[in-house]
């Protein structure tokens, strides 16, 4: 874009005009259109046809929004469904100068690896046990650091009585049989199966109807 006030702000990295579809090539497969909210005022179709001339070039598309105007409200609304129905990243920004660093960001950081914006994995003991125990019902945080006080791993955990289970704080009868339970169920479905047919085949002997579903 000749003469966009945007191009006088990219000054950390180096560019030059070529010839694409997109307003802004920031990476091999990255795309974006620069769109001002006061020019979007005066020709909402403009937009519509750029995306339809990108097509699906690039992997990623972006559509870089200069909030210009007062009224912007319900254009950025609008934008922001235009974004999502076509696939493409919306990005706003209030001045030439913020366009410009998004643009450089991106391009900078085209070979970054995602260890900045990546989930921080735990991988310690305690928050594999927390994992682990948590994920029976009524079992919080709190109740690990209890269990793993009194009976240091999970083996003696799995292994502990109802009655030692019972003793620790915040461990009442309910969630002692959840744990109890989530201990001692089978991994798979066939032995519920299996003790649900029994059942069913003795009903069928007395000559009963129907089925009764065992809890």
């Amino acid at each position: 874009q000749k003469g966009n006030p945007v191009i006088g702000h990219i000054r950390q990295v180096p560019w030059e005009y070529g010839d694409i579809k997109c307003d802004y090539q920031v990476g091999a497969t990255a795309g974006v259109l620069y769109l001002s909210i006061r020019y979007h005022l005066l020709h909402p179709e403009y937009i519509h046809q750029r995306i339809a001339d990108l097509g699906g070039n690039y992997n990623l598309r972006i559509i870089l929004v200069q909030c210009d105007a007062d009224n912007h409200t319900a254009a950025m609304k609008e934008l922001t469904k235009v974004a999502l129905v076509n696939g493409y990243t919306l990005m706003t920004c209030w001045s030439a100068q913020e366009a410009g660093r998004y643009l450089e960001s991106y391009k900078l950081y085209e070979r970054k690896p995602p260890d900045l914006i990546r989930e921080r994995v735990d991988d310690s003991y305690m928050a594999h046990m927390t994992s682990a125990l948590t994920s029976v019902r009524g079992v919080n945080k709190t109740d690990v650091t209890t269990l793993v006080s009194n009976f240091g791993s999970f083996s003696s955990i799995v292994l502990a009585s109802p009655a030692a289970l019972s003793n620790l704080p915040g461990f009442g009868d309910k969630k002692v049989r959840r744990l109890r339970e989530a201990f001692t169920a089978p991994f798979t479905l066939q032995a519920r199966n299996k003790k649900r047919k029994v059942a069913v085949g003795e009903a069928e002997k007395r000559g009963e109807s129907g089925e009764r579903v065992l809890n």
